[in-house]
């Protein structure tokens, strides 16, 4: 560890299972970097609908990992444990983390960090790791989307949304999204979706099916779960696929599993935070390779709902349960 690096710094902590105002800042040791790990001295930490669950205690992080929240951060190494060949101290890196974000450094076991793309600042670099691997695996890996394909991502103004359209479209497929409200679907057109549906007015199944000539859509990407579920069956061609990464209505439902079997239908899903480094390291070599040229090309580009100083992360827990954002929002340290 280096001089300058301070023996305490500042945290977000969860006082106890509550409400935003439970987030309060703490002094806690810096962490030591064991083998493998990278330090970094944050400047920017994104907010994350996994962050807000694990607030009111319904996501704990995976065993050994800090209680401090958030999991995607940006900033420079100021110090490296063994086994992180590649990477040095002075390096600027953008990362996906188990936990530890919100605080003024961070352990980063080094397979997950991706060098900052060019033309980026800290802020717009924080705000890429949780979405762009969440979004990757699930669509491209767990999903098998093809060009010219038909993909259905929910809530598509929100950060995995916005992020789903664009690397969609980006690799040649029609998208159709929903939303809340007109302003949100004009967001989301503008970012390249095909069809956007107004959930509140319109019935996405149909807009859906008549999009598509009545043949239905062939991935759906849904963090809403409930009730949504038996209507995405309903929407899918095929052979189509259902991808499920959240449940804000509930992870129960009932669902007609004929119109499974009759159509060749693909039911998955999968949860980031608890898999491996390895795992974890093999979809940042895939981002930085098929994803970050595009990057850096300005092709695609994070959508920033708006910041806020890492001592007003109950700010910022409040905004996103409003839903009221478009797009990211985020931490600055």
């Amino acid at each position: 560890m280096s001089d300058a690096v301070p023996a305490t710094m500042t945290a977000i902590e969860i006082k106890e299972p509550g409400g935003p105002e439970v987030l309060v800042p703490v002094e806690r040791p810096v962490p030591q970097p064991g083998t493998g790990d990278l330090l970094l001295k944050i400047e920017a930490a994104g907010v994350n609908r996994p962050d807000v669950m694990q607030r009111q205690g319904n996501y704990n992080p995976p065993p050994g990992t800090t209680d401090i929240p958030g999991l995607e951060v940006a900033g420079t190494v100021v110090a490296a444990g063994p086994s992180t060949e590649g990477r040095q101290v002075g390096d600027r890196l953008c990362a996906l983390v188990a936990g530890g974000g919100y605080a003024e450094y961070c352990l980063v076991p080094a397979p997950q960090a991706l060098p900052i793309p060019k033309g980026f600042d800290m802020i717009q670099a924080a705000a890429l790791p949780e979405t762009f691997f969440t979004v990757w695996t699930n669509v491209f890996d767990r999903g098998r989307l093809q060009a010219g394909e038909t993909f259905l991502v929910h809530g598509g103004s929100s950060g995995i949304g916005t992020v789903a359209i664009q690397l969609a479209k980006a690799f040649g497929a029609r998208v159709v999204t929903t939303a809340g409200s007109e302003e949100k679907c004009q967001v989301c057109r503008h970012l390249g979706a095909d069809l956007a549906v107004n959930y509140r007015e319109d019935d996405f199944v149909e807009k859906a099916r008549a999009f598509t000539d009545g043949k239905g859509v062939n991935l759906i990407l849904d963090m809403v779960g409930g009730d949504y579920l038996p209507r995405d069956i309903d929407c899918l061609a095929p052979d189509g696929r259902l991808v499920m990464i959240a449940f804000q209505r509930g992870p129960k439902a009932e669902l007609n599993f004929a119109k499974v079997m009759v159509n060749r239908l693909t039911i998955t899903g999968s949860t980031l935070r608890p898999r491996s480094v390895i795992e974890k390291g093999g979809i940042a070599a895939d981002l930085e390779r098929n994803v970050w040229p595009k990057l850096e090309a300005r092709e695609i580009k994070p959508i920033i709902h708006t910041t806020f100083p890492l001592a007003q992360a109950a700010e910022a827990h409040a905004l996103m349960e409003s839903s009221a954002h478009i797009g990211k929002i985020m931490l600055v340290v």
